[in-house]
């Protein structure tokens, strides 16, 4: 196998400029990959930072709710009559509604996403934010996520020197007093977090006793599949009743099945898939091309066409390898920059490392199938 491994080392290094070109093709199939995939899992970590921070076992939502940013209303009642099932120990509330951000600064409104919660208890497992629970029960005061898009640097800066701002929320003004961090995503440009009170201030239309989403804490030791049962069976089918981890689930659902965006990235690593075949077939192809007469001699001296197979196969191996290496390390630096610029989660993982290199591999061992063909057809009395 080491003899055979060198003589595939061998006609892949006697053009060093055909393997350089083939190695930056794959280097460049194998950073596509890995961007669209470092996007998508961006996009769904991104989606369910308020999720996965949320202080309840299970989550209480109306069934015809689509995502955390198109939330439907249902009544309070419903959440103070979950209290009264066996094993429930307390029960919170969100308000959640899509804003409009208006500063004299700035000559563009930008959406917001708000976030309502009662200050008295604790709703997310974001220290930063419960330190600022008491200031929150002041009037027309909010807390804003530090991890927003570029276009709110200037007001994060003022914030984050001291000096609150006063911006228009749906044409009110609220005083933002303290800055957090959760991040941004792809539905809104920036997080701002108030009290119930405030928030039914900013959304006028809205009623105390219309909520977004309940949230159930279970005492210790109980069934938590048990209890959704319980509450979703005896309670009218106005509402639906999730685990903590079906509420994150819920909200990736709604990316990648209802949305084009999972689907654009799944399609972009399908591109690079089959954009780093193309180059890898093109090489292998135009190697045995080149050593077809050196292959036959093989084959007149009784080499069977498996040796063969299993050396172009090499080959493939070989570049698929050499390719990724690069693509790897420049991938980081990608993640790294993409990062600073949009403050999305890109960041490398081993679980997308061995996607990626595995999906390399196959791209060239399929390649290398493609090319073999032409040398499973030489025959060396055609040849000489």
């Amino acid at each position: 196998m080491s003899h055979k491994l060198f003589l595939a080392w061998l006609q892949l290094t006697r053009e060093r400029a055909r393997l350089l070109v083939a190695t930056a093709g794959i280097a460049f199939a194998v950073i596509l990959m890995f961007m669209q995939l470092g996007f998508q899992a961006a996009l769904y970590e991104s989606a369910t930072r308020v999720h996965e921070s949320l202080n309840a076992d299970l989550v209480m939502i109306n069934p015809r709710s689509r995502a955390l940013m198109s939330m439907n209303n249902f009544s309070r009642r419903r959440l103070y009559q979950a209290l009264g099932f066996d094993g429930v120990e307390s029960i919170n509330s969100v308000y959640v509604g899509l804003g409009t951000w208006k500063s004299p600064a700035s000559q563009r409104d930008r959406a917001i996403l708000v976030l309502g919660i009662d200050p008295s208890k604790t709703t997310l497992h974001i220290p930063e934010i419960n330190q600022y629970l008491n200031k929150l029960k002041l009037d027309d005061v909010a807390i804003l996520d530090r991890v927003s898009r570029p276009e709110f640097k200037p007001f994060i800066t003022e914030v984050a020197q001291g000096n609150a701002i006063a911006p228009e929320i749906n044409g009110r003004k609220i005083k933002v007093i303290g800055l957090f961090t959760v991040g941004s995503s792809f539905g809104s440009d920036a997080l701002l977090i108030t009290s119930e009170v405030n928030f039914l201030r900013i959304f006028k239309t809205r009623t105390a006793s219309e909520i977004n989403i309940g949230l159930l804490k279970v005492e210790s030791d109980r069934d938590i599949e048990r209890i959704v049962r319980a509450i979703q069976t005896s309670l009218p089918k106005d509402i639906q009743v999730l685990t903590h981890d079906g509420f994150v689930k819920f909200e990736k659902n709604y990316w990648q099945k209802n949305t084009a965006i999972g689907f654009v990235f799944t399609l972009g690593t399908i591109m690079g898939f089959i954009v780093g075949s193309v180059i890898v077939y093109q090489v292998l192809y135009t190697n045995v091309s080149d050593h077809l007469a050196e292959y036959a001699t093989l084959k007149a001296m009784g080499y069977k066409d498996s040796y063969l197979l299993i050396m172009v196969f090499q080959e493939a191996l070989i570049l698929a390898i050499l390719g990724y290496i690069p693509g790897f390390a420049l991938t980081l630096g990608l993640y790294d920059l993409t990062k600073k610029a949009t403050s999305l989660p890109m960041a490398m993982d081993i679980v997308r490392a061995s996607l990626v290199l595995s999906l390399t591999i196959l791209m060239c061992f399929i390649s290398g199938a493609i090319a073999v063909r032409k040398l499973q057809a030489a025959d060396p009395a055609d040849i000489f």
